[in-house]
């Protein structure tokens, strides 16, 4: 049955048994010393008629029965004392004071009762002090006293006792109860959070964390499980990672499969087709300048790049390194790209430093890379506005920034830029930043794209350093 219960009710179900357990201990303590009270006001009525008795001694000698009155009397004074007789050897009472509640007391039976011998001394000088060890030994009795009581005082003390000590613990345990309930919360809810919280990893939630707890305990299992979220999410990038590279890996393989089948059942006949339009041109004499002609010439020459850049890609990337100054090499390619858009509003805005940077690379490999970021900026803002370019050198790293004010990245199509044959265009083959991140990759170097706050992409390209 227990086993269906959680922590909360079971931590609630213990604090019932401890308090009612202490209750029961506390009750039969209470009982302990109601019967230890009960038995010292019995031992004390018991003092009074061993003193009565030896008090009473003369009295019953000389038959002086105003002095035995006046020594009961004076007992009656003492509370729950409601008769007190005094008899000599033949039974014949020389003394009997009763208080005013000894008739109604008497009626109901509702009183108890102690005597004691009256015995006379061996030596009539002896002091009193010594008289019960000498009457014990002579046992000369020459009377008997008797004392009738009540419990009313005793028991109503008692009964006020309990009765305080229930409201006492009566508070006492609720108090402690809504303080171990209130507690137990505390001590719960952290659990609680966890248990949630693994429910919704199960569910995919892997960015979730737990706040640490207050207690040494909790927050240690906290950073504990967000260790394990930690680990969790590193190793399921790592294998995301892994799974993205096997599928490229697989594309690349099946693009050199593709590319091969290009260059043998369309390159040659391409070939054909431009040699017969050379011969054509030459019987009919037919230029350039014809339309037709001019439009079968731009298709061939846009079919033959489209094969080259599927043939470039598809090639295994081996660098070929030596060291290079990579500054010079960018300047050359603007400086290529200005001569091409004379006429175009594109501006070159190079922040770069005058001394040269060494780095250990490919030139012809960074030269297609640069070449096709740049390329890709002039088509996306259309051979306008400004396109600036600027490098930092750290201690580890290099860093280039090519920004634009185009229209900037989608956000959907931020992590899709860099794989093959995906583009926004009509005309592209969506293979120029995929070389791009194939070749700087190939440098142990990374290529990463955002928008920027003010409009417009930028590619930061990061290679180890001199």
């Amino acid at each position: 049955m227990m086993r269906h219960f959680g922590i909360y009710p079971r931590l609630i179900i213990a604090a019932l048994i401890l308090i009612s357990s202490s209750a029961l201990a506390f009750f039969a303590g209470m009982n302990m010393i109601s019967r230890f009270t009960k038995a010292r006001y019995e031992e004390r009525i018991e003092f009074m008629a061993q003193y009565l008795s030896l008090n009473s001694e003369l009295g019953i000698l000389i038959g002086d029965q105003a002095m035995l009155a006046g020594l009961a009397g004076n007992l009656l004074t003492q509370q729950d004392i409601i008769r007190v007789v005094i008899s000599d050897s033949h039974q014949e009472k020389l003394a009997d004071e009763r208080a005013d509640s000894y008739s109604r007391l008497a009626s109901q039976q509702n009183f108890f009762h102690a005597s004691a011998p009256v015995k006379i001394k061996t030596t009539r000088g002896e002091s009193n002090t010594f008289s019960w060890e000498n009457a014990a030994k002579q046992n000369n009795t020459i009377g008997q006293v008797e004392i009738y009581y009540t419990a009313n005082e005793i028991n109503s003390l008692l009964k006020e006792i309990r009765h305080r000590f229930f409201l006492l613990y009566g508070a006492l345990g609720s108090v402690l109860l809504v303080m171990f309930i209130l507690l137990s919360h505390y001590l719960v809810k952290p659990i609680r959070q966890l248990v949630s919280a693994a429910r919704q990893v199960a569910g995919g939630d892997l960015a979730l964390r737990v706040a640490p707890g207050s207690l040494p305990e909790t927050r240690e299992l906290a950073e504990a499980f967000n260790a394990m979220l930690d680990s969790l999410s590193k190793t399921n990038s790592a294998l995301e990672k892994a799974g993205r590279e096997m599928i490229r890996q697989k594309t690349l393989a099946e693009l050199g499969k593709f590319s091969l089948m290009i260059a043998h059942e369309i390159k040659n006949p391409l070939g054909i087709i431009k040699s017969s339009l050379d011969i054509l041109k030459q019987d009919f004499s037919l230029s350039s300048e014809n339309t037709m002609v001019s439009f079968i010439e731009d298709e061939i020459r846009r079919m033959n790049k489209m094969i080259e850049d599927f043939l470039e890609f598809a090639r295994p990337t081996s660098p070929n390194f030596r060291e290079t100054d990579i500054i010079m090499l960018i300047r050359d390619c603007v400086l290529r790209f200005e001569l091409q858009t004379r006429g175009l509003t594109a501006d070159f805005q190079l922040d770069l430093p005058d001394k040269p940077v060494i780095l250990n690379i490919d030139p012809d490999l960074f030269t297609r890379v640069f070449s096709n970021i740049i390329k890709n900026a002039l088509q996306i803002t259309r051979g306008t506005g400004k396109i600036k370019i600027r490098t930092e050198n750290n201690a580890d790293t290099w860093k280039c920034f090519i920004c634009d004010q185009g229209p900037g990245i989608s956000p959907d199509d931020t992590g899709k830029i860099f794989e093959p044959f995906f583009t926004t265009r009509t005309t592209g083959t969506g293979l120029g930043l995929a070389y791009v991140f194939q070749v700087i990759k190939a440098h142990n170097g990374e290529i990463s794209a955002e928008n920027m706050e003010n409009g417009g992409a930028c590619f930061c390209i990061s290679l180890p350093g001199e």
